[in-house]
């Protein structure tokens, strides 16, 4: 079938499913393949469950009277093709953003501020790869005025793919950081890949970007731009300091001369570039400073990012959704400096960093040694490689065991890991 006629179909459905468990009634079902799973068996499935049409790329599967399945050459790019049609029929505005770590967070402080003025859409979740941003298109409707589109990537060109299914108007690359270094190489591969973003943005007359002033590497690459700076530097479109934080983040931000105090619920210095990113792009599209302010002191972070949680027994700072050498340095950082009584540290290994892995871990220890921290757990065969003095385990299972006799009172635990350390799951020990 076609991509025109296949819009069509789209547009009689109004929602597409790629999960044969998940089939809203009249929706179109898309049959993605991955390692494990072949979405065109299920086709048939998707259908009895209330799908309205079924796309496969399979010819065992379409070769059946049912007219309600659709045969293309392959659904992932039928699904690419869908998203990127559909954004141009609706042309709505569109932000795109990425960066190694903060783009999440960023990403629904935007939303948040954006809201009081707006109908946003915005990405839910990570739904950032080659998947998750067209399914998050296709949500599109015209009562959206601007959507944020959040683009993630780990290897060469993953963001040049998204952004020519996206298009977005504007953009913002929060920073470069040494994340899936065994995919992209290096640091500079790294730099590149996000890079993307800019590269595509300056094929449209007068793009315009969002930029931390004080980023090196983004300056770098930002040339033949339309930069809205911010930053803690003064004078900028949006300029802003770190009041305090111990533990919640709580900041100043001037524009146009006046400055406004907002007390958060993050946890993080680190969070303040994201901050100044939403409140600058808030007021470039005309929300009020005040209504700004509002936003950001609102918003309540989820999914194990930046979070405080209180147990009966424990303060947790939980950021165990995802790590790597920047984020980090970064959280320990944050941890040194907050003022308590009794900290320790739960910190899971850092993936997918491939020759860099053991250089990047023995950093983490030698810094850790410099903080005196009241106790330090390591997780992962990562650390346990390395020598070091801290307490060391294999996995979440061996700290499991450990807290259920020996679980730690009065004290302020920061849990960081990478997602597939599982460390999350230590809450209910703690």
């Amino acid at each position: 079938m076609e991509l025109t006629a296949l819009y069509e179909c789209f547009l009689a459905c109004g929602e597409v499913t790629t999960d044969s468990r998940r089939c809203p009634q009249g929706s179109m079902f898309i049959a993605l393949k991955g390692a494990n799973f072949d979405g065109n068996a299920f086709a048939e499935d998707a259908l009895k469950q209330g799908c309205r049409y079924a796309v496969v790329d399979d010819s065992r599967y379409a070769g059946t009277d049912n007219p309600n399945i659709l045969y293309v050459n392959d659904c992932l790019s039928a699904l690419q093709g869908l998203a990127n049609m559909h954004r141009k029929r609706l042309n709505t505005r569109m932000i795109g953003i990425t960066g190694t770590n903060g783009k999440t967070t960023t990403k629904e402080l935007i939303a948040a501020v954006l809201s009081k003025k707006y109908k946003v859409l915005y990405t839910q979740g990570n739904l950032n790869n080659a998947i998750g941003v067209p399914l998050t298109l296709l949500r599109l409707t015209p009562e959206h005025e601007i959507a944020v589109i959040e683009m993630g990537a780990s290897h060469p060109g993953d963001i040049k793919e998204l952004v020519e299914i996206a298009e977005p108007d504007y953009g913002i690359i929060t920073n470069v950081g040494k994340a899936h270094l065994e995919g992209f190489g290096s640091f500079e591969g790294v730099i590149r890949t996000k890079g993307e973003l800019y590269d595509y943005l300056r094929t449209k007359d007068n793009a315009t970007v969002f930029i931390q002033n004080e980023n090196a590497y983004l300056n770098r690459i930002a040339g033949g731009l339309n930069c809205i700076r911010y930053g803690q530097t003064p004078g900028l479109f949006v300029s802003g300091e770190l009041v305090s934080c111990s533990p919640y983040l709580n900041f100043r931000w001037t524009v146009e001369g006046t400055s406004y105090d907002v007390n958060t619920q993050l946890i993080g210095s680190y969070n303040l570039d994201n901050l100044l990113a939403a409140a600058a792009i808030g007021v470039y599209f005309g929300v009020e400073p005040a209504q700004v302010s509002e936003a950001l002191g609102d918003y309540v972070p989820h999914n194990n990012r930046s979070q405080l949680t209180v147990t009966p027994h424990n303060r947790l700072i939980v950021d165990a959704y995802n790590a790597n050498p920047t984020s980090m340095m970064a959280a320990l950082d944050n941890f040194r400096r907050i003022e308590a009584p009794h900290k320790m540290a739960i910190l899971g290994a850092m993936k997918e960093l491939g020759d860099a892995s053991r250089e990047e871990h023995q950093k983490v220890v030698d810094y850790l040694s410099r903080c005196h921290f009241e106790r330090v757990c390591l997780v992962g065969e990562e650390f346990a490689a390395l020598t070091h003095p801290f307490e060391q385990y294999k996995d979440v299972k061996e700290v499991e065991a450990m807290l259920s006799e020996t679980k730690p009172e009065h004290c302020l635990i920061l849990i960081k890991g990478s997602n597939s350390m599982k460390l999350s799951q230590l809450q209910d020990y703690l």
